[in-house]
């Protein structure tokens, strides 16, 4: 074993902070001389970690599991009869099912509709809650089949609504900004009628909802849906309802459960989106929106 001198290790101990914030600075030196550069950086950084964040979370998710399943046991009784009247109700619907299926293929028929392409989807495992550039995102671990396939701009949602969107992607892992971070914007429509607005993301829990149509606020309780305004986004993917803060402004409550995100699925849609003009109405907030703020 090699001893250093007193002397060197207090010298080593006195360079190590000037090192150390020299280089910090040539890090934020070289990407703000060459964005890409960065952006290159971190996607290369998330494809090497991204592998390492899964070996730590496989032993996590399977100790949650295990506990999971000794608690089960001692309600096994009463889920078996539960499961039991459900799966009787299953086999009712799924009469109903039927004879809709064969309606609409009727009904399709007749109409010759041709229905659109489904997109390619992925699924993958969230591996950690990630900062830095962006403060509401987390990183997906890819399968290797997804590589071929372009991922920036996919559509992720988490089974119950829509989670947020890849904002880069590398060969084995993809950077997903959810739709509570504030550089978040995505055209909407308001309940049944598809009124026009705006959900912009606030660092906080809830989105906030602007730019919607003169005269008609947005009803609490309305559903929230994506709206193929701009083609950015297919029309019609749940993502939240609305609900007025204590402040009385109109949030979106998202359906995806954002605080606990396992597994992702990311839809890479064609670019042949639909895209529509957006009404003239979207482009300045409106009174309405003073009339419902209380200061």
């Amino acid at each position: 074993m090699i001893r250093l001198s007193v002397p060197f290790r207090q010298a080593v101990s006195r360079l190590t902070f000037p090192v150390m914030l020299m280089l910090s600075f040539g890090v934020v030196l070289i990407g703000r001389a060459d964005q890409g550069i960065s952006g290159e950086l971190r996607t290369g950084l998330d494809d090497v970690l991204a592998p390492v964040y899964g070996v730590f979370a496989a032993p996590i998710q399977a100790a949650e599991s295990g506990t999971g399943a000794i608690g089960h046991l001692f309600s096994l009784s009463a889920e078996n009869a539960q499961l039991r009247a459900e799966n009787a109700k299953l086999l009712q619907w799924q009469a109903v099912a039927m004879a809709l299926e064969a309606q609409n293929d009727a009904l399709k028929a007749t109409l010759n509709y041709t229905p659109a392409d489904a997109p390619a989807f992925f699924t993958g495992d969230v591996v950690a809650d990630l900062g830095g550039v962006y403060d509401r995102s987390v990183l997906v671990v890819l399968p290797r089949a997804a590589s071929p396939v372009p991922l920036i701009g996919a559509v992720a949602m988490d089974g119950r609504g829509v989670a947020g969107r890849v904002v880069e992607a590398g060969s084995r892992s993809a950077r997903v900004l959810l739709i509570t971070d504030i550089n978040s914007r995505i055209p909407v429509a308001l309940g049944t009628n598809g009124a026009p607005a705006l959900m912009t993301g606030t660092n906080g829990p809830t989105p906030a909802l602007l730019y919607w149509a003169p005269g008609q606020p947005p009803a609490e309780g309305a559903m929230v849906l994506t709206s193929a305004v701009g083609g950015a986004f297919p029309p019609g993917l749940p993502v939240g309802v609305v609900h007025y803060n204590a402040q009385n402004d109109p949030v979106v409550l998202p359906l995806a459960d954002l605080d606990s995100l396992r597994l992702l699925r990311l839809f890479s849609y064609p670019d042949n989106l639909p895209v529509l003009t957006p009404i003239a109405h979207t482009k300045a907030k409106p009174a309405a929106i003073a009339h419902h703020r209380k200061k």
